[in-house]
C-alpha cells in the first residue's frame, strides 16, 4: 500500500440515541466528541439515528405491507390496460 493516501483507521464508538445502545468497532470515520468506554479508554463517538438495536426489522416490530389486492385496486381505479 502507498503511504499517505488512505484515511486513518481506528476504534470508534457508534451510539444509537433512540435505543440507548452503543458498540465499539473500527472505522475510518472521525468525530469531534469522545466517550469513555467500558474499558476505561476514551474513543471518538459517532451518533447514529438507527442501528440493529432500533431498526424494526431486527427488533421484530416490522409491519408487513399488504400486497394482495393492490393490482386489483389499481385496475378498478384506472381501468385495465388493453393488450396491444
Amino acid at each position: 500500500m502507498r503511504r499517505g493516501i488512505h484515511p486513518a483507521y481506528g476504534p470508534v464508538v457508534f451510539r444509537d440515541r433512540a435505543a440507548n445502545h452503543a458498540f465499539l468497532t473500527r472505522s475510518t470515520m472521525s468525530a469531534d466528541r469522545t466517550i469513555e468506554w467500558e474499558d476505561g479508554r476514551t474513543y471518538p463517538v459517532v451518533d447514529v439515528e438507527i442501528s440493529d438495536a432500533s431498526h424494526p426489522f431486527h427488533t421484530g416490530t416490522a409491519r408487513v405491507m399488504d400486497t394482495a389486492g393492490r393490482v386489483e385496486r389499481f385496475e378498478r381505479r384506472y381501468g385495465k390496460r388493453g393488450g396491444a
